[in-house]
């Protein structure tokens, strides 16, 4: 009589297959969430900066000076931060769900609408409008996905989400620029074509958002009732710092104010870059192509220094430490683009200065939500990103009056500097105010 071979295998440990369920929760949301708000993302940044591509030739078209069009760049956060509070507490009632799909939607429309600009007043109306319709998106995206993962995945999970900012210059860059060449195309010009065609895909994605995504992790059907155990597990076994859940006890602390100061310094630098980059490297003498495919190196440099930067983070939880560095480095950077009149040497220092950015970015919005839930996290958030991205509205602004003022883009490449460097300092006080790295 033969018996059964014995396996030698050992059965995983209750510990071992616990974090096997965990491990593939985290992984399955990861797929079903990250692609598509990321491709969102990256919508959402081609209709705030292509307007850079389009001041090659709109400009001209309808009369606009480099202050004008420096301010209606800019004025899309006026709107932006005058709505962002209200919409992420609209967004926290009515589920994230549904509000993030109505935010994509109607900014679609709203983008596609600046093809219709016929001055001044009107571009800066439509702007504006934009502005509007977008606020609430960013910190929307960041409290849905402080809902879903744990804090120890989350500098990952956003450095993911926010590629969508460098992706959006990798593509938007080269599609812009070839979208230009279709001048006189129906009767359209270029630019026109470029708002339209770059507008509408944010409809389209906003749709599936509407159809694709939960609110909580408790409605998602694409995990085993298992994984789905472990992750609501997981999320409340999260420590936090003295959680507040109240709107107004998260306005009157210290820390939020603190942080929307910070994240205004390197947002003027980060939208002052990113606005004003096609018409820096036009400077140059090039052509309108040559000039989109290199817009793109700061932002390819960026994606490969953002994913390694926000690693580390996790690896070692030095989010303090790490943001200070970020935005030092984004400083010196600027500073030595503009110390040699080369293009070469210019755009190295550019290019490090959008990935530090990047990276503070990632690494920034991890450390509001250990202190802050429910409609704390989404009114505290909104607020923080608020004021902190009027910072976007300043750059584009600042750089404009100072070209216009000089005749040169140092100026305005010192100044956004100078603000990082105080972003810098801001950010080695938190070491005061927050109890533990």
């Amino acid at each position: 009589m033969y018996s059964e071979p014995i396996s030698t295998a050992a059965a995983p440990s209750p510990a071992e297959h616990k974090e096997a369920l965990r491990q593939s929760a985290i992984r399955k949301n990861a797929w079903r969430m990250l692609p598509l708000l990321t491709l969102a993302f990256v919508f959402n940044y081609i209709d705030r900066t292509s307007v850079g591509f389009a001041a090659f030739t709109m400009n001209q078209d309808i009369g606009l000076t480099a202050t004008q069009f420096g301010w209606g760049a800019g004025i899309l956060f006026a709107g932006y931060c005058l709505f962002e509070v209200p919409s992420n507490l609209a967004l926290y009632k009515f589920g994230a769900r549904r509000w993030l799909a109505r935010i994509m939607i109607t900014w679609g429309l709203a983008a596609a609408a600046a093809a219709f600009v016929q001055g001044p007043v009107s571009f800066y109306f439509l702007r504006f409008l934009l502005g509007v319709a977008e606020a609430g998106f960013f910190p929307g995206v960041t409290y849905l996905l402080a809902c879903w993962f744990p804090a120890q995945y989350r500098t990952r999970v956003l450095a993911l989400f926010m590629m969508g900012v460098p992706l959006s210059s990798v593509i938007g860059g080269p599609l812009s620029a070839y979208l230009l060449q279709m001048q006189g195309w129906l009767g359209l010009h270029g630019w026109q074509w470029m708002f339209l065609l770059e507008g509408l895909p944010a409809v389209f994605i906003g749709l599936v958002v509407l159809a694709w995504l939960r609110d909580d992790p408790k409605d998602a059907h694409w995990l085993s009732p298992d994984e789905r155990r472990e992750l609501l597990e997981m999320l409340a076994e999260e420590p936090r710092e003295r959680p507040k859940k109240a709107l107004f006890s998260a306005l009157k602390d210290g820390r939020v104010l603190l942080l929307a100061t910070i994240q205004f310094g390197f947002i003027l630098g980060s939208y002052g870059i990113g606005i004003w980059l096609p018409l820096i490297l036009k400077n140059h003498g090039l052509s309108t192509m040559s000039v989109g495919y290199l817009s793109t190196i700061p932002y390819i440099v960026s994606i490969i220094g953002m994913t390694v930067w926000a690693r580390v983070v996790d690896v070692t939880g030095r989010k303090i430490l790490n943001l200070m560095l970020c935005c030092i480095l984004g400083a010196v950077a600027l500073f030595a683009s503009t110390a040699w009149n080369d293009l070469a040497l210019e755009l190295l220092g550019i290019s490090i200065a959008v990935m530090a950015v990047s990276s503070a970015r990632a690494i920034f919005w991890t450390i509001p939500t250990r202190f802050l839930t429910g409609m704390a996290a989404a009114g505290g958030l909104a607020f923080i990103n608020s004021i902190g991205t009027f910072g976007g509205f300043v750059g584009p602004t600042l750089v404009g009056a100072l070209k216009d003022a000089t005749g040169s883009f140092s100026a305005g490449i010192w100044a956004m500097a100078g603000m990082l460097c105080l972003s810098a300092l801001l950010s080695a006080s938190l070491w005061l105010f927050m109890k533990k790295e």
